[in-house]
């Protein structure tokens, strides 16, 4: 193989492709649709900051202003926290419009993300929001199938491959050459309106932008390069083992169905079935099942907190709660938030863990699917995936807990338990309460959690590699 002979195919290919109208026609549609992608992100993300930081400021000002009042009240009252999005959200929001930014922190009870643009759009939202990740991941794609199809298969038909190969240049060379070729063209016409965009607002990005977020377009914009090799070799391939250009045409269109639209849904539909998740009443009941089992630390007469009480006294070495150094309906408020907590977090776990081993056999899929690859890859890689989204709920958890563990301490210290439903305490003692803050993960551990897509994203470049040199051997003129 003479890597001479690729390059002058390469080259020859660029500028057959920058030589077809249709090609620039179509590119033109393409980068309007990107840059209305980008408008629309840019002021999607701009708002949304804008409306995070009122509403968290608002909260944290009626927080901050609660008069004197008894602290069980206060942990009933609550806390509303906002997920803070990553700023590549604009480039790929994931599950921002589906999965909800906002949780409210309360006593006794574990709450999960609400407020999602889905929960206030018109239906829309089911077909799909316009973003810069859908237009690269669907019609760039397309794309390529429009302006390689009959990038081997036209050759045949005009007889000028029979010349081609004639004159000494091979199978693999020739497929090898059109392949860049294509890919270079892609990559030449959009890769620049990527990397202005994305580039362009993070260097505008209000808030903070760290080298970890550039970390992430770099690897972001790895992915998509490869992901227009992939789409290059397929259709390079396609259009070699094709009779004609329109057959290959058609197989391509196939192809696209097959990948975006029949091999995603059945991914889904196989995670749902292969491990079913219950639907949100059967998974209240079963937490208030659990709830049941374990006890009621409001009720005096509840068995286990009866235990508790006796086990409290021996431990004190008094007979009456009334004797004890401390107000006892705060430690067993204390006592009773650690059990609730412990029981939502199971069940939360186990929920979770069903709805991972679901996403996993799309990760499987991606093998087989350089669509699945790339959309599980960038979305991590936004941090607009599942994981990150349950990373926030859980942190969200550990300062929901330790804030009502904090008001069950000062109900147990400070309140008379004589004055135990009428006496009120300072409001200096929550608001010494440090505001929520969620700090973004690292890279390596989106990475860590999403290697798989990854490792087929690398995958199928390799396989466009082999199959080259495959199809090569086996290809008829």
């Amino acid at each position: 193989m003479h890597f001479s002979t690729i390059r002058i195919i390469a080259v020859q290919e660029w500028q057959l492709i920058f030589r077809n109208r249709t090609a620039l026609i179509l590119f033109g549609v393409l980068a309007a649709i990107l840059l209305t992608a980008t408008g629309i992100g840019w002021q999607q993300q701009r708002q949304y900051q804008q409306q995070r930081k009122q509403y968290q400021a608002e909260v944290q000002h009626q927080w901050m202003n609660q008069p004197d009042r008894h602290p069980h009240r206060v942990a009933h009252y609550g806390y509303l926290v906002f997920r803070d999005r990553s700023p590549l959200s604009f480039f790929d929001p994931g599950l921002s419009s589906f999965a909800g930014n906002a949780l409210f922190l309360e006593a006794h009870r574990q709450n999960t993300v609400n407020m999602s643009e889905a929960g206030f759009s018109n239906g829309m939202l089911r077909f799909g929001e316009l973003n810069i990740a859908m237009v690269l991941q669907l019609l760039v794609p397309l794309f390529i199938f429009f302006i390689g199809f009959g990038t081997v298969a036209a050759l045949r038909e005009s007889q000028v491959l029979k010349l081609l190969i004639s004159q000494g240049v091979s199978f693999t060379e020739l497929l090898t050459g059109k392949t860049l070729g294509i890919a270079a063209v892609t990559l030449a016409l959009f890769g620049p309106v990527v990397i202005v965009t994305m580039g362009g607002w993070l260097l505008l990005y209000q808030g903070t932008v760290s080298a970890d977020t550039w970390l992430r377009m770099l690897l972001l914009l790895l992915v998509y390069a490869a992901y227009f090799v992939i789409c290059a070799w397929i259709t390079v391939l396609l259009s070699a083992i094709s009779r004609s250009a329109r057959g290959a045409l058609l197989t391509l269109l196939v192809c696209w169905i097959t990948f975006f639209i029949i091999v995603p849904k059945a991914a889904q539909t196989a995670g749902s079935n292969l491990y079913q998740a219950p639907d949100k009443i059967a998974f209240e009941h079963m937490l208030e099942a659990a709830l049941e089992k374990e006890g009621d630390s409001h009720n005096p007469d509840d068995p286990h907190f009866k235990a508790f009480r006796d086990a409290v006294l021996r431990q004190y070495h008094v007979k009456d709660v009334k004797e004890l150094p401390f107000n006892y309906s705060g430690y067993l408020m204390a006592e009773g938030e650690r059990i609730t907590a412990r029981i939502f977090n199971i069940a939360y776990t186990d929920l979770i863990d069903t709805y991972q081993r679901q996403n996993d056999v799309a990760g499987i899929l991606s093998f087989f699917d350089p669509y699945l690859a790339v959309r599980i890859s960038s979305m991590s890689l936004s941090a607009a995936d599942m994981h990150h989204y349950v990373d926030f709920q859980r942190e969200a958890e550990r300062y929901r807990f330790n804030m009502v563990q904090g008001l069950n301490d000062i109900h147990a210290h400070q309140i008379d338990a004589r004055q135990n439903s009428t006496q009120r305490v300072s409001n200096k003692n929550w608001q010494r309460q440090a505001a929520f803050f969620y700090q973004p993960k690292t890279t390596g551990w989106s990475v860590r959690h999403q290697w798989v897509p990854l490792v087929a994203c690398a995958w199928w470049v390799l396989a466009g590699i082999l199959l080259i040199n495959i199809v090569s051997k086996r290809i008829h003129v």
